[in-house]
């Protein structure tokens, strides 16, 4: 069974960075208090406040730290006013992007996505442009170094608990799940305490392009760099290939 590895390497490195700026913290806090705004503070009765924490977790977030978001979330429940909003578009050649955002305030963000693309030669299209040429999946990224289970083993305890494919990579494991089964997947992985350095759904190119024109490359980076700086974004999805 295959997947890509292009995407644990780029997920690790952008994870790096963006927990060197505490940018990581900042994401995960803010979906911490949406999701106990939407179902409350129990983690075993909420989904979405279950898969936040597999995330923070994965992420290295202290477990005090991700309780503290938990009960401060609980408090201030009926103050969260945080909207999730997607934007998509192309960059340099065509090459599509998808940014998820959560904000307080949808004309700022809205104003600051479509900036960042204008900066990098690119321009933002109509809702579903774009997003077609991904595959919504869930993702699970287990560091090899970490994990004393054998590949065989893990992907058998995987695929049992629902996952669809299973990947060994040079440096990690990956695992890949439907939306639906993320969390009996997730519940499987922890109960077997199975080390994460990613647990989360995202968005997977169904293919990947090229750039060869230094230009483009530049104008794209330029883009995703600004992107990356901006507190309401919470990921970003592209099919480069690196």
């Amino acid at each position: 069974m295959s997947g890509h590895s292009k995407f644990a390497n780029i997920k690790h490195k952008k994870e790096k960075n963006d927990a060197a700026k505490g940018k990581i913290f900042t994401i995960i806090g803010r979906e911490i208090a949406v999701a106990v705004k939407e179902g409350g503070p129990d983690v075993a009765n909420n989904f979405k406040l279950a898969a936040v924490v597999a995330k923070a977790k994965a992420a290295n977030m202290p477990n005090d730290t991700i309780e503290r978001g938990i009960k401060k979330a609980a408090g201030d429940a009926g103050n969260v006013n945080y909207e999730y909003a997607t934007y998509e578009g192309y960059g340099p050649n065509g090459i599509a992007i998808i940014v998820k955002t959560l904000t307080d305030n949808k004309n700022r963000t809205a104003a600051n996505v479509r900036s960042a693309f204008t900066k990098g030669q690119g321009s933002i299209g109509a809702q579903g442009c774009v997003s077609y040429m991904f595959d919504e999946k869930g993702l699970f990224i287990v560091d090899k170094e970490e994990c004393d289970m054998d590949a065989d083993d893990l992907m058998m305890l995987a695929l049992d608990a629902g996952a669809d494919d299973f990947s060994d990579e040079e440096d990690s494991f990956e695992i890949y799940t439907t939306p639906d089964a993320f969390e009996d997947v997730r519940k499987k992985l922890e109960e077997e305490k199975i080390p994460m350095t990613s647990a989360e759904v995202t968005m997977i190119p169904q293919n990947y392009v090229e750039l060869t024109d230094e230009t483009a490359i530049k104008n794209l980076q330029r883009t995703l760099d600004l992107l990356d700086e901006d507190d309401d974004v919470q990921n970003v999805y592209t099919n480069w290939d690196e």
